[in-house]
């Protein structure tokens, strides 16, 4: 057999070859057309043992006249049916009340095996700025009750919504997201790492399913998800709130670039790997269709807007990268620089998400411009022992070309009022965003929000080593914090309040939650101050 005829499978088990899989622009992007859905044929109806809703419900990607609604059909539930090979018409329901004695809306979607039996429905017409509460129905079964709110028009007097990220499920319990629920939020965003490939660290609090493998295959990430979303202080977040996802890197692999892998495996294998990784993420997410994956490719860079208060870019600094310079490696930390760390060519975000988003800052005519996004923007100088300067080859500052042409460009067009919020790196920092970093008395262009992790590094401690060095290295970082967390913000016209919202362990369940912190950044002042 030829190389070229060796046989593949896409995103729905269709055999293609090698050839197709890599035709379009020499990557192997275009495997699935949306419109290459399985019809609906005919549906049987089935009825089974068990609710099959034990996953719980989600809503999300809020606009002004609907959101997306989810939820996936539990395995034992449908093996208990005879359904699970068969389409199953999955029963959708939105009402202005929780007993729903006011259904507003209603439909149906096929839960398909193709997409591990997840069902997704677009809604729209809906009031803007609106609470509606939703369910799903099948074999005479319902769902929990999800709350969703559609995002304001016009202009709003306040969004209040919450952010996240880091959820290393055998690090910690999720107690975070148990309070998180109970905030009174109009949406939640999670910047990744939502689920952790493989093992780092043994804190002995739970265990993965699988716990002494990497997952690499589709079965394996969708056992992998099943492990997170039977959590249920996950789901409690979920029926709260609209959630705003995107990816980091360990929905896949620690610390990928573009199609470039971690360790030893090929590049080939890498995206084999990206195409089940991301299938899965689409499965488990309120994502929209336009989203959804075309084998190793997902488009998940996109735009919402809250009414004339904000703009809100979600970025992709995974996906679309430059290998990490200067033969970096994760746990090393950090490296210093090379002709090849400081060339134009390297790029965290590829060149077509860079005009999009540096387009999109150009025209935004909102109040708040929003950067939702993975690693942080901000200069992080690190220095050896004997005092030479290393850079987080893995964050922006591995990219400092593409940094600066954003920086530059924030204050070129005068962009209104930016704000970057930022996960990845499990402590909460605040920055300032220097047009030039290497002078204190340089222009401030925006705002940088880190939040810490929901569990990934276990209970962690308010003050560490690492932030001490972060802090004495970096006079642009006011704020450091190493526990477990998230980030609640409320913005209005005039001000962007954000309250660091902390617990005091998670490797025990329990905890309470408190404010570590609060940051103010007025209107028309880049920079946050301490409240």
């Amino acid at each position: 057999m030829k190389t070229h005829d060796i046989q593949w499978y896409d995103l729905f088990q269709r055999r293609t070859t090698r050839r197709d899989f890599f035709r379009v622009g020499g990557s192997a992007a275009g495997l699935i057309a949306l419109g290459t859905l399985p019809g609906c044929g005919t549906e049987r109806s089935f009825s089974f043992s068990s609710n099959p809703f034990s996953f719980g419900v989600a809503s999300g990607d809020p606009s002004a006249d609907g959101f997306v609604l989810w939820s996936r059909l539990a395995r034992e539930a449908l093996d208990s049916g005879g359904a699970l090979t068969e389409q199953v018409a999955v029963t959708w329901e939105l009402a202005e009340d929780e007993a729903f004695s006011r259904v507003v809306r209603s439909g149906s979607v096929l839960a398909i095996p193709e997409l591990g039996h997840s069902v997704h429905a677009e809604v729209d017409g809906l009031g803007a700025g609106r609470e509606y509460f939703y369910r799903w129905v099948t074999g005479g079964e319902s769902s929990p009750v999800g709350r969703a709110r559609t995002a304001p028009s016009g202009s709003p007097e306040q969004v209040r919504f919450a952010f996240a990220s880091c959820q290393n499920y055998e690090h910690g319990y999720f107690t975070a997201l148990r309070h998180l629920s109970m905030e009174d939020v109009d949406f939640i965003v999670h910047l990744g790492d939502y689920i952790y490939e493989r093992r780092f660290d043994d804190f002995g609090v739970r265990e993965h399913e699988m716990a002494e493998i990497e997952v690499t295959t589709l079965e394996q990430y969708r056992a992998r998800y099943t492990t997170y979303r039977l959590d249920p202080d996950l789901q409690a977040a979920h029926h709260a709130a609209p959630w705003i996802v995107s990816t980091d890197d360990h929905e896949v692999d620690n610390d990928y670039a573009g199609i470039i892998p971690e360790d030893d495996q090929t590049v080939e294998q890498l995206i084999l790997r990206r195409a089940a990784g991301y299938q899965a993420f689409y499965e488990f997410m309120p994502l929209r269709r336009s989203s959804m994956p075309s084998g190793p490719d997902h488009p998940m860079y996109r735009r919402l807007r809250f009414g004339d208060l904000i703009d809100m870019s979600v970025l992709d600094t995974r996906q679309y990268r430059s290998n990490q310079p200067c033969g970096w490696y994760f746990e090393t930390g950090s490296e210093p620089s090379c002709a090849e760390h400081v060339s134009p060519d390297q790029s965290i975000l590829g060149e077509t998400q860079r005009d999009w988003l540096l387009e999109g800052l150009g025209n935004s005519e909102a109040r708040w411009n929003v950067l939702a996004q993975q690693v942080p923007v901000a200069r992080l100088r690190g220095r050896t022992p004997e005092g030479e300067e290393t850079w987080s080859m893995d964050k922006w500052d591995g990219y400092p070309a593409e940094r600066q042409i954003l920086l530059d460009h924030l204050a070129e067009t005068r962009t209104s009022n930016p704000v970057v919020l930022t996960g990845d790196v499990h402590a909460s920092w605040v920055s300032d965003l220097k047009r030039d970093f290497e002078d204190m008395a340089s222009e401030t262009v925006g705002t940088e929000l880190v939040g810490t992790s929901l569990a990934s590094g276990g209970d962690g401690q308010d003050m560490t080593p690492r932030g001490e060095a972060l802090l004495s290295n970096n006079p642009h970082t006011k704020f450091y914090n190493g526990q477990r967390g998230y980030v609640v913000s409320t913005v209005t016209p005039e001000s962007w309040t954000a309250d660091y919202r902390v617990v005091p362990f998670v490797q025990e369940p329990g905890a309470d939650i408190g404010t570590r912190a609060t940051f103010v950044v007025e209107a028309g002042q880049p920079g946050a101050e301490l409240a």
